[in-house]
């Protein structure tokens, strides 16, 4: 290896093809002149401790600056648990322990409804 890859945020979200155009287009628009790793996972941060996996990967080998976590409406990883509240919750959780094992890091939380529209959360 010749020397550290930088980038600007690691990007994790669910496989659902429904969201793809939506994440798409969203990415383009608010991170068109960023890097970003992105992490795409049944779910989500569903499997909180596979993501967190990928997350440590991404900050060590491209030293990221900011995490971006998308939820979406109707995810069948979650089934017939995965209302509103309870992404909300898992979100809120997952961004406190990041902020808990990377304290310099932006940490953002979104739940993405089904018409496309991104919320972003605050806990």
């Amino acid at each position: 290896m010749t020397g550290k890859h930088t980038t600007d945020a690691v990007i994790v979200h669910c496989i659902d093809f429904r969201f793809q155009k939506y994440l798409d287009a969203w990415l383009r628009e608010n991170y068109a002149s960023c890097k970003y790793d992105r992490v795409s996972l049944a779910g989500g941060v569903f499997d909180f401790e596979y993501i967190l996996k990928q997350i440590k990967i991404s900050e060590t080998l491209h030293d990221i600056n900011e995490i971006i976590l998308v939820n979406h409406e109707n995810c069948g990883a979650y089934g017939a648990e995965g209302n509103y509240a309870r992404h909300k919750s898992d979100l809120e959780k997952a961004k406190e322990e990041l902020l808990r094992l990377y304290p310099a890091l932006d940490v953002e939380i979104y739940y993405l409804h089904l018409d496309g529209e991104f919320e972003e959360l605050h806990s």
